[in-house]
């Protein structure tokens, strides 16, 4: 699986999608939204939440599959579990820092709800 490309190679921050297009008609749509939690993952975890999937949840089926104990495919979930929790966490992280910003007077409500929205988008 290739590898999807989510943080800057020269600063190491968060990419956002700015432009996504049809190979079929051409159609181009432009924007901003951030990328989804999941392709924050590096592309062996990527690969082991798509096995999961494909084996409706079945963490016995995915022992067998990867070859590894009950014990070791459980514990590998949870840390992506909470590598994903995390990624939650900093989108909470932003939204206080937005609404600290605009308590302090650093931005106006109209500023702040702009870059809550920004957020959600």
């Amino acid at each position: 699986m290739s590898r999807f490309v989510t943080s800057c190679p020269a600063c190491e921050t968060k990419l956002t999608v700015t432009r996504l297009s049809c190979p079929g008609c051409s159609m181009r749509i432009e924007g901003q939204s951030d990328i989804p939690s999941l392709l924050h993952l590096p592309s062996d975890e990527l690969e082991f939440v798509v096995a999961f999937i494909r084996s409706s949840g079945s963490l016995k089926e995915m022992a067998r599959l990867f070859g590894q104990s009950y014990p070791t495919v459980r514990n590998r979930l949870d840390e992506i579990i909470a590598k994903l929790d995390r990624e939650d966490g900093d989108m909470d992280r932003r939204r206080h820092e937005i609404l600290d910003a605009v308590a302090k007077g650093e931005l106006d409500a109209k500023q702040g709800a702009r870059r809550l929205r920004e957020l959600e988008t």
